[in-house]
């Protein structure tokens, strides 16, 4: 219920989509931060051993090879969705900036959202 009240009390600025101010960083220090991030997530490296070899056959030529193929064609799908999403966020974060009641509405919506689960929570009987 705290986050309800958070995103509908008068005067918040908790929407994700409120335009802010932010430092300006280096391009090297982001493409750090993004490889870094990237790097070390577990997640890909498990999606990697337990998805990807199913699809590499020894009959098909070097398993080397398929491996490398199979790993680039994952990046350029990566890539491509990754980038439509950024796209599309900052299209879609300059419109509410056009937009300023958009941004109330968005605000009553979720607030309401985190209420209901709040509810939904406190009445579950399931709850020890």
């Amino acid at each position: 219920m705290w986050l309800a009240w958070q995103a509908i009390k008068p005067g918040s600025k908790s929407s994700p989509f409120e335009p802010r101010a932010l430092a300006a960083d280096s391009p090297l220090k982001l493409f750090t931060m993004g490889f870094l991030t990237n790097a070390l997530n577990p997640k890909i490296a498990v999606f990697y051993l337990s998805v990807f070899p199913q699809f590499i056959s020894p009959d098909n030529g070097s398993v080397f090879g398929q491996s490398i193929e199979l790993g680039l064609v994952q990046i350029a799908v990566s890539f491509s969705v990754n980038l439509t999403l950024i796209l599309s966020a900052a299209r879609l974060a300059a419109w509410f900036a056009r937009n300023p009641l958009w941004l109330v509405v968005q605000r009553w919506v979720m607030g309401f959202v985190l209420a209901g689960l709040a509810v939904r929570l406190a009445l579950d009987p399931r709850r020890t």
